[in-house]
């Protein structure tokens, strides 16, 4: 008996604008064309695009440009799956730095100090579930010389 393919048909992102407040109740992405979309460089560490942006929960995907320095969330956990690329990440502090690569999911509560290091193969691309949302501004570095919100991460132009 042959099995059926349950091969998805491939279904177009939905664009949306990282201050929008989804009010959908369902969706269907395609993280791969959402992952192709991103520039091969970037002014900012990170661009992102939203998928759903709720009050409760956003999920976005974004593409690391630049290694990034220690700093922490005030207002979300953060789960990031890996999509793509290599690189190490720690939290907490440099002792617990390991390696990433597909497939692996990274997890840590607000107010963890985090940082991506080094990148060992690129593009390296997360799909990021925050919850609550994390707003575009709650990036804060360990060292304010690192950066600001606004030289951290930007929607991408499509």
């Amino acid at each position: 008996m042959e099995k059926e393919s349950s091969k998805a048909e491939p279904v177009a992102p939905i664009v949306m604008k990282s201050e929008d407040i989804s009010q959908k109740t369902t969706g269907r992405f395609d993280i791969a064309a959402v992952a192709a979309s991103f520039p091969p460089t970037a002014a900012t560490l990170l661009l992102d695009h939203y998928l759903v942006n709720r009050l409760t929960a956003s999920a976005r995907v974004f593409r690391v440009y630049e290694r990034t320095p220690p700093h922490y969330h005030l207002q979300c956990d953060e789960f990031l799956y890996v999509y793509s690329g290599r690189g190490t990440f720690w939290t907490n502090d440099e002792s617990s730095k390991a390696e990433f690569g597909p497939g692996h999911l990274l997890f840590f509560e607000r107010g963890t100090v985090h940082a991506l290091p080094d990148i060992l193969e690129g593009p390296v691309v997360f799909l990021s579930i925050d919850t609550p949302r994390r707003e575009q501004d709650d990036v804060h570095f360990v060292n304010p010389a690192d950066g600001t919100p606004a030289s951290f991460i930007r929607p991408n132009k499509q």
